[in-house]
């Protein structure tokens, strides 16, 4: 069969912007080296080097350091990242509030912001509102805001973005629309649009995507197992999710489903879970179980509007020894030790890493989890789903996607 020649052309600029993208994973990782460290680790030749990080320079994605020292002969320049032109946006939508975090290209913040949210929990149905409910409305209004906000902060100070993504906890599709979070009142609701809109069409890719999937990616890159190729993040909030990477890879599953640990049963007769099993581990230690357990009056006044107070609330009465809040987070552990169990035994990951709102608990949860299984907790600070959600552009770019 005869070609145009297209075929090859696309395979070529498709193996130099592999290339191109192995340089700049090997400067994140080893920043200050010179073209002959780069041209040693990857086993491509010094004229390719050259090639590669001259257009690297040209794209503004490298900087020269300065002379290495302590060499025979012609002093070589140092190459380190140029992080001030480009920046990688994440934003994570919780029950009660929204964080919007950006990086630059050495994983800097630029900022982290923190934003009350109106949209926490079903309401009735309307026919103006995507996904089925005025909440979903009003989170996709607030959300597109927030993004809208950060992007003209960003390209106010000169920044070119690479990526905006928002962390969703719920199932998220492969077309990106949010399946169902029912903690949130969403179902079938496709936030891009709202997104690109308010960007005005971004010349950059906008993702939706799980938040434990973004977690995990977050202490993948950043975290105290940085670089782990089989780890896996288990996330605390309303709702229990883990997020999974294999071989280096984020495991997503075939319709971008994988990692709902929160609905393993593992007690039949256990506490009844929204889902209409009883048991589930959510049912113990999702945020709303806890909370339930460990602060009977928690809803006295009304449902829960702001989680992080009663989030404080039992971490101090936790710490001063009451009885009730200390079973709730030891019967939690438990059962975290049980699904952590399952886990290592069906993926055998090198570190389970414990996240989101069970970092505030673990003084209490850890002991009664690790009396079933082994994990560590995550050393990253509240913003860690938004950084992870940021951290997708950065992925991408070091796996090929150069901006152009």
């Amino acid at each position: 069969m005869k070609t145009d020649g297209s075929d090859v052309i696309s395979s070529l600029t498709d193996v130099r912007a592999t290339n191109l993208a192995a340089v700049l994973r090997h400067v994140r990782t080893h920043a200050p080296c010179s073209r002959t460290d780069i041209a040693a680790a990857t086993g491509l030749n010094k004229a390719t080097i050259t090639s590669l990080v001259g257009e690297l320079l040209d794209r503004r994605l490298l900087r020269e350091t300065g002379p290495a020292g302590n060499r025979i002969g012609r002093p070589a320049s140092l190459l380190s990242l140029e992080a001030r032109p480009y920046a990688a946006v994440g934003i994570s939508v919780a029950a009660d509030h929204l964080t919007a975090v950006a990086l630059d290209l050495d994983g800097e913040r630029l900022l982290s912001w923190r934003r009350a949210f109106p949209g926490l929990g079903p309401s009735s149905p309307g026919p103006s509102s995507p996904g089925g409910s005025y909440s979903a409305g009003r989170a996709e209004a607030a959300v597109a805001s927030l993004a809208g906000r950060v992007a003209a902060k960003l390209t106010g100070q000169g920044r070119r973005i690479l990526g905006l993504a928002v962390a969703v906890p719920g199932a998220v599709a492969d077309d990106d629309t949010v399946r169902f979070a029912p903690h949130l009142g969403w179902a079938d609701l496709d936030l891009r649009p709202a997104l690109e809109k308010v960007l005005r069409g971004p010349g950059y890719e906008v993702v939706v995507e799980n938040d434990a999937n973004l977690a995990v990616l977050a202490e993948h890159r950043f975290g105290a197992r940085a670089g782990t190729p089989d780890l896996v993040a288990l996330l605390g909030g309303t709702e229990v999710s883990a997020g999974m990477i294999a071989g280096g890879s984020l495991v997503r599953g075939d319709h971008g489903l994988a990692g709902r640990v929160g609905h393993l049963p593992l007690d039949p007769d256990g506490p009844a879970c929204r889902c209409g099993r009883r048991g589930c581990l959510e049912a113990y230690a999702g945020l709303p179980a806890l909370i339930r357990a460990g602060l009977p009056d928690a809803e006295a006044d009304g449902p829960i509007e702001d989680y992080a107070p009663e989030l404080a609330r039992l971490a101090a009465l936790a710490g001063s020894g009451d009885v009730t809040a200390l079973a709730a987070l030891t019967e939690a552990g438990r059962r975290l030790g049980q699904a952590v169990s399952i886990l290592s035994d069906l993926l055998d990951p090198r570190a389970v890493v414990l996240g989101g709102t069970f970092t505030t608990l673990a003084r209490w949860l850890v002991p009664a989890v690790e009396a079933e299984a082994k994990l560590t907790v995550s050393t990253m600070d509240p913003a860690a789903v938004a950084t992870g959600a940021a951290a997708l552009a950065l992925d991408r770019l070091e796996s090929g996607s150069l901006p152009t």
